[in-house]
């Protein structure tokens, strides 16, 4: 019988051959604790973000009666036009403190559904280049102008890591819709102090986000990276300050009188805080953000109704209105992810607040 030689009969053509002739590029990275120190968090502003993520709190508990209001850009892509619309959020969160409490949108990473640009965090060039070291040093520098303009800072956290390097400076965050049921994502949530939102999956189901938030009250033990960007066994405490966020679904919107109703009452059921966000957004508002105040004054209206559960709403909202590519040159103020409602239809909205 003649002899086989593996060498001659491997499959040159199959997918484990090919990774091992392409092995993954590796480069360093800042670790948290370096970038923390080349732009630090003083005193004051440490002390002015955990109040506003006491309010926050309270709100959601019901212990505050304002309604609680996170709008901004889809995603961060130039800072000069991020900082503008800031310092117009401030000036009109200050004008109306005394009815609703106003959180930016600061989304320094933006979910996939397959490939396409993933934030400021991993292509702050816009060019494909990936260049994350300066990704991360331009996301943190831009949150920490934000954050001095008094105003508390909301992002969705899509990659655990980024939590370390980005955390200190947050009032809320959001687990998407994608994330939702990840195991790592509820483990890190654990671990944040301050409130997190898990929305509703994508099929507009709430199970997965009763289910999420069960898992992030609770201490946990698992793997992760350390301040100094090691490889470390992580314990946590658990997040009680956990809630629901409706975004809608395939099926639909999720917004209306008898789906915040049932949610609610599935929230208390499952012994989860039964008040919740809901997202004026994606499927609430048919992907159309020119419909996002139809939907607030929705909900508006059930407030006045004595719908008690709703504690929040989100919105989409830049400078200009709708969305563009990412053809340069880029036209200032506007989307490059979802469309916005645009600054004069976005301050009209929430001066009609009652």
């Amino acid at each position: 019988m003649q002899q086989v030689n593996s060498q001659q009969t491997e499959n040159t053509d199959s997918p484990i051959h090919d990774r091992q002739a392409s092995p993954r590029r590796s480069l360093p990275l800042p670790s948290p604790t370096v970038l923390r120190q080349r732009l630090p968090v003083d005193a004051a502003l440490a002390a002015q973000i955990e109040h506003q993520r006491q309010t926050i709190r309270n709100i959601l508990n019901g212990e505050d009666s304002r309604l609680l209001v996170i709008t901004g850009p889809c995603s961060l892509h130039d800072p000069q036009s991020a900082l503008e619309y800031g310092h117009r959020l401030a000036e009109l969160a200050t004008q109306l403190d005394d009815k609703i409490f106003i959180v930016m949108r600061a989304y320094v990473e933006k979910p996939r559904t397959t490939v396409g640009w993933k934030g400021m965090l991993y292509d702050p060039h816009l060019d494909g280049s990936n260049d994350i070291a300066t990704g991360l040093n331009v996301s943190r520098h831009l949150l920490l102008d934000l954050a001095r303009l008094g105003l508390p800072l909301a992002t969705e956290l899509l990659h655990p890591m980024a939590a370390d390097y980005l955390g200190d400076l947050l009032s809320w965050a959001a687990i998407g819709a994608r994330t939702t049921e990840s195991q790592i994502h509820r483990e890190m949530v654990s671990g944040l102090p301050l409130p997190v939102g898990f929305k509703n999956g994508t099929d507009g189901s709430i199970g997965v986000a009763c289910d999420a938030m069960g898992a992030a009250i609770h201490p946990h033990t698992h793997l992760g990276m350390d301040e100094h960007g090691h490889s470390a066994l992580l314990q946590t405490a658990g997040n009680p300050d956990t809630h629901l966020v409706l975004r809608g679904g395939h099926d639909g919107p999720n917004y209306d009188a008898a789906s915040v109703q049932r949610a609610a009452a599935a929230l208390e059921a499952n012994g989860c805080n039964p008040r919740l966000i809901v997202d004026c957004s994606h499927a609430n508002s048919g992907k159309d953000p020119l419909r996002q105040p139809a939907v607030l004054q929705d909900l508006l209206q059930q407030r006045t109704q004595g719908q008690t559960a709703i504690a929040g709403v989100m919105l989409e909202s830049h400078l200009h209105e709708g969305r563009q590519g990412q053809d340069k040159p880029l036209q200032y103020g506007l989307s490059i992810t979802d469309g916005c409602l645009g600054w004069d239809k976005t301050r009209s909205a929430l001066c009609a607040i009652p």
